[in-house]
């Protein structure tokens, strides 16, 4: 048979007070089985039977029902069992046998309430413990300064001693919860950080793709138009039309190998051709040249030495590969939507404190209009790639009806490299 869960919680409820109430019971019988063996070793204690015996017997029992019953009142339950004491001032020196609820009620209400808010619970019911037991004391023979002392040193049993092992079990409490949360905390951080890289790693991954695909899938687009005017009056034009259109794909093929195996995190590439190429500013030329064999209109200008400072490592890696992105994002932006443009695409590194790329093209040619399109990913992965490496990118519309767009990458003295 299964257990419920609030039947569980009942029994563990009523089982402290039960057990309270035989210890009391218990302590209670104690004493008077000690007073009929020497009445000098427990003084003022009832006979069996008498009134006084069940008196007590009905208060201990009221003590244990209070205790129970009250649970949710812990600051009523100590003053209610704690007002048992002065009744039980007819047990004499057998009056101890109502602090064991007294003890576990104070113990509760640490527990359970701030303990600077106790102070008028705890100092009341250690004011009637104490009345309770002086008077028990005087039933049975005491006076003078032993009878008050007799009531403080109870009362500080009592209340006193409990109030300090709830204080160090509840500080110990919210220690341990305070560790609990603070490990909770760092597991939301550290899943949130998580999260931030994941979508750090997806985001650059999309603008990977969609550089590669972008600039290789336009040129081929570009070159399969030329194809389907030239199979019938140029054959020899749409063959090498065609070829172009292989060497487009297999270079597609080839840098998307080059980012799965980058994205695999290996220093060995699968394929044993070579190592991973990674772009830099001396690719540009290459990729000019890719683009005007794929039919785009573009020129080259270069001031200053390209290839050495692209060697120098004033410019790192990723500077040099994002410059390289957004040259060929550019370049297919233009022959993506304005045909029959001219573009030119200017690398100026004589300044002492940046590179400054910039390809601009012009109005679409004669006959020839801007393509509508939905906007894309390709301004927002250069605006990326800019902000990743603390360069600066511009773009806009020129003055004649083209687009430009500049990109200015910081260096790093050479003295500083050393």
């Amino acid at each position: 048979m299964i257990e419920h869960p609030a039947q569980h919680g009942r029994r563990a409820t009523y089982l402290v007070p039960a057990v309270c109430w035989l210890l009391s019971v218990g302590l209670l019988a104690a004493s008077l089985g000690l007073n009929q063996a020497d009445p000098s070793a427990a003084r003022g204690v009832p006979e069996f039977g008498d009134a006084a015996w069940w008196g007590a017997i009905a208060v201990l029992t009221a003590q244990a029902v209070v205790l129970g019953v009250w649970r949710g009142h812990p600051r009523a339950t100590v003053l209610a069992v704690a007002a048992a004491m002065p009744a039980l001032q007819w047990l004499g020196e057998a009056v101890g046998a109502g602090l064991i609820v007294v003890i576990v009620a104070t113990y509760r209400v640490v527990l359970a309430r701030p303990v600077r808010r106790l102070a008028p619970t705890l100092l009341g019911a250690g004011a009637l413990v104490a009345v309770g037991v002086a008077a028990a004391e005087i039933r049975s023979g005491g006076e003078g300064w032993t009878v008050v002392i007799a009531g403080a040193l109870q009362a500080v049993a009592a209340v006193g001693l409990p109030f300090v092992l709830a204080s160090v079990v509840g500080a110990r409490q919210d220690a341990v919860a305070a560790v609990a949360r603070t490990v909770e905390a760092q597991g939301r951080e550290r899943d949130a950080l998580v999260r931030v890289a994941v979508e750090r790693e997806r985001t650059a991954m999309a603008r990977e793709l969609h550089d590669i695909a972008a600039h290789h899938l336009s040129g081929i687009a570009v070159m399969s138009a030329a194809v389907g005017r030239q199979i019938d009056v140029d054959p020899e034009g749409a063959k090498r039309a065609v070829a172009q259109v292989r060497e487009q794909s297999t270079a597609m093929l080839r840098d998307l190998r080059n980012l799965v195996v980058l994205l695999r995190d290996t220093e060995d590439p699968p394929d044993p051709d070579g190592p991973v190429r990674m772009e830099t500013l001396a690719g540009i030329a290459d990729l000019v040249a890719q683009a005007r064999a794929s039919g785009l209109e573009v020129d080259l200008e270069t001031s200053g030495p390209v290839d050495e400072v692209a060697a120098s490592g004033v410019i790192g890696p990723l500077a040099q590969l994002a410059a390289y992105r957004v040259v060929q994002e550019a370049l297919a932006n233009a022959a993506r939507h304005a045909h029959g443009a001219r573009c030119t695409v200017r690398i100026d590194v004589r300044a002492d404190d940046h590179v400054e790329l910039r390809v601009r093209n012009t109005a679409p040619g004669p006959g020839e209009a801007l393509t509508d399109h939905d906007p894309g990913y390709g301004l927002v992965g250069m605006q990326e790639r800019a902000e990743l490496t603390g360069a600066t990118l511009q773009y806009g519309p020129t003055l004649d009806g083209g687009w430009q767009v500049s990109l200015a990458i910081p260096t790093t003295p050479t003295e500083e490299l050393r």
